[in-house]
């Protein structure tokens, strides 16, 4: 495994990079549509048509729109002001690497709050977490969001295991966390994601932790698809299931999950191995796993009612018992 860097020279590539995956992850999304939108603007392009573009490209993950429209609202009150295009760039730059210095210290206090909750609800130490898809450094400007809450209970060494789910179709969690566990020397085991049941069954899973891409007001989590199911399996089992996600991942405009837009991708990502990765690569298509011409069932992501969420860690704190009231006055508080 290797990490590469893709350098996107206009907003036009960055919106195509986004869609393709090769920039992912709620947090991520909400820094690079900041960055994309003081990119359009240093390039001379049409701003609000490029933030439109931008805050297109992938439905589903609040952050996008939240750092497109703090860059653009930076540029256009610069506009307003002083009337110079280049100042106004100046100050979506500004916008957006502020937006980027903030990520970085919520990653750092979420860690904190999540590793005090943990010793609160698992009091023994020798956490045995399980995880889905990819919350580490690759999705943050810090340390990532529920990766982050497992790397600091691995630094005092209170993580016992660190179980990956592999996070079909895509593989973020096999391609992504399982190499982000091992830079960082943790103990951690992949397993399908069909194999979670047997986990829990077998007693191995102290708590799951997530990431998210939208909490609605009432509570409901959008995230990787498969998450859903861990939670119904954490409530059988009785085992917490903790959402980390900083306050720009929770959306008071959508009143609960019914209203999250869910993005449906190709089939071919779910009928061809490695499918997405190889275009993104320029290797061609992938390895087919199903007859030509198989219809595919593909949501990016399910939506986990509250009930089935023992809390949500954010960086201002732990929401527990997960309510609509309880979310609302962590965010006015934050805001006031």
């Amino acid at each position: 495994m290797e990490e590469v860097e893709l350098v996107c020279t206009d907003a036009s590539a960055l919106v195509e990079a986004i869609g393709s995956l090769a920039v992912r992850g709620a947090p991520l999304l909400g820094i690079a549509g900041a960055y994309g939108v003081a990119l359009a603007a240093a390039r001379g392009f049409d701003v609000p048509e490029a933030a439109q573009a931008l805050e297109g490209a992938r439905p589903t993950a609040v952050n996008l729109s939240v750092g497109v429209r703090r860059a653009l609202a930076a540029y256009e009150a610069e506009l307003a002001g002083s009337g110079e295009p280049a100042a106004a760039a100046e100050a979506a730059l500004a916008a957006a690497r502020a937006l980027h210095r903030q990520d970085a210290e919520a990653s750092a206090r979420m860690a904190a709050h999540g590793l005090a909750l943990l010793g609160e609800l698992l009091p023994g130490g020798g956490h045995r977490i399980l995880t889905h898809c990819n919350t580490g450094a690759l999705v943050s400007g810090g340390e990532g969001t529920a990766f982050a809450v497992a790397l600091a209970a691995h630094r005092e060494g209170r993580l016992r295991r660190l179980w990956v789910d592999e996070t079909r179709p895509l593989l973020q969690g096999a391609r992504l966390t399982a190499y982000e566990a091992a830079r960082n020397g943790m103990a951690y085991t992949l397993l399908t994601d069909n194999a979670a049941g047997s986990l829990f069954a077998a007693g191995e899973v102290d708590a799951v932790l997530i990431g998210a891409d939208r909490i609605a007001a009432d509570g409901s989590v959008a995230n990787k698809v498969g998450s859903y199911p861990l939670a119904v399996l954490a409530r059988h089992h009785q085992v917490p299931f903790i959402v980390v996600a900083p306050l720009t991942t929770i959306d008071m405009a959508t009143p609960d999950g019914a209203a999250i837009e869910v993005e449906q991708r190709a089939g071919f990502e779910v009928t061809e191995v490695m499918a997405l990765q190889a275009q993104v690569t320029g290797a061609g298509g992938g390895i087919p796993v199903a007859p030509l011409g198989t219809q595919a069932y593909n949501p990016a992501f399910d939506v986990t009612p509250p009930e089935l969420v023992t809390a949500i860690v954010t960086e201002e704190g732990v929401v527990s018992p997960v309510t609509g009231e309880a979310l609302a006055e962590m965010c006015a508080a934050a805001t006031g």
